[in-house]
C-alpha cells in the first residue's frame, strides 16, 4: 500500500475523515509555499495537494488561477513543484499528491514525470483534465512506481464513467476518488446550488446532498471518496464530510496566501469542524 492509502485506512479504521489541503506551489515564492504546506501538515492535514502552476486551469476559479499566474512569473511550473515536494518530503510524513492539468506531465514526458516525482517523495498524482479511460499509460507508470492516480468525478458522471472508475481502482489503488461537488469551477458554489439550498431552509444542504452522493460511490467502487470544490469554511467542510470520506480545501487557503496570512489557521479549525 502507497502512503496515500495507508493514511485512509487508518483514518477509517479511527473512523474520522480526511483533511486534504491544496496549495499552489511557487505562490507567493517557492519558499514560502514549501513553508505554508509544512504549516498546513502540521496544523492537520492528512494529504497535502501540491498544485502544479499551469497557464490555463480550466477547472479552477479566479484565486487559484491567478495563484498560478504569479507562481508562473515567478519561475514556477512542474520541474520547481517537484523540488518542492522533495523539500516538503524532508519535512513531514504527510502523503503528497501532485495536483494539475496534463499538458506539463505530456510535454515533460509521462515516464520521466512519475520517475522523478516518485524520486522526490511524492506518493500520488491529480490529473484534472486527464479522463479516467484516457489515463492507461499513465495508470500503469504510476502502478510501477507505486503512486496512486486519483480518479475524479462529478454529479454528471455516468454510470458508464463510475463503472470505469471503478475498474480503473482495481488495477492501482488511487488512495481515494474525488468527487466535485458541484458543476463548475473551485472556490464558489454555483448560484442555483446555493440559493436553492437557503430556499430549503437547510444551511448547506447541497454539500451533504454531495456528501450523501460520495457515499454511494464509495460502495460503488470500493475506495475511500473525497470531496471538493465550493468547501471553504469549517460549516462547509462538516456538511460535506458528514457522508464523505473527506473534503478538500483549496481555494481558501489560496485566498489567505494571497492576502498575506497564514493558512495554517483555517486548517486547524478545519480539522476541529471534521473532527
Amino acid at each position: 500500500m502507497s502512503r496515500l492509502d495507508d493514511t485512509m485506512a487508518r483514518l477509517a479504521a479511527e473512523k474520522r475523515k480526511a483533511l486534504v489541503a491544496y496549495l499552489c506551489m511557487g505562490d507567493p515564492s517557492q519558499e514560502a509555499s514549501i513553508e505554508h504546506a509544512v504549516a498546513c501538515a502540521n496544523a492537520g492535514a492528512d494529504v497535502l495537494e501540491l498544485g502544479v502552476p499551469f497557464s490555463d486551469p480550466t477547472a479552477d476559479g479566479a484565486a487559484i488561477a491567478q495563484a498560478s499566474e504569479r507562481a508562473l512569473r515567478a519561475g514556477g511550473g512542474l520541474e520547481r513543484a517537484i523540488d518542492a515536494a522533495r523539500a516538503i518530503r524532508a519535512r513531514t510524513p504527510v502523503p503528497l499528491l501532485l495536483f494539475g492539468y496534463y499538458n506539463p506531465i505530456f510535454v515533460r514526458g509521462e515516464s520521466g514525470t512519475v520517475a522523478e516525482a516518485h524520486a522526490a517523495g511524492v506518493d500520488g498524482l491529480l490529473v484534472v483534465d486527464l479522463p479516467v479511460d484516457e489515463a492507461a499509460p499513465l495508470r500503469a507508470l504510476c502502478k510501477q512506481n507505486a503512486l496512486s492516480l486519483v480518479p475524479l468525478l462529478s454529479p454528471t458522471s455516468s454510470a458508464a464513467r463510475v463503472e470505469a472508475t471503478a475498474r480503473a481502482v482495481r488495477e492501482v489503488p488511487p488512495g481515494f476518488v474525488y468527487y466535485v461537488s458541484l458543476t463548475g469551477v473551485t472556490g464558489a458554489a454555483e448560484p442555483r446550488v446555493a440559493q436553492r439550498s437557503a430556499a430549503s431552509g437547510l444551511e448547506h444542504e447541497w454539500l451533504a446532498e454531495a456528501g450523501a452522493r460520495a457515499a454511494e460511490l464509495r460502495a460503488a467502487i470500493g475506495a475511500p471518496v473525497v470531496v471538493g470544490f465550493g468547501i471553504d469554511t469549517p460549516d462547509k467542510a462538516r456538511a460535506a464530510s458528514r457522508g464523505a470520506d473527506g473534503v478538500v480545501v483549496g481555494s481558501a487557503l489560496v485566498r489567505l496566501v494571497a492576502s498575506g496570512r497564514d493558512p495554517s489557521g483555517l486548517v486547524r479549525d478545519l480539522r476541529r469542524a471534521i473532527d
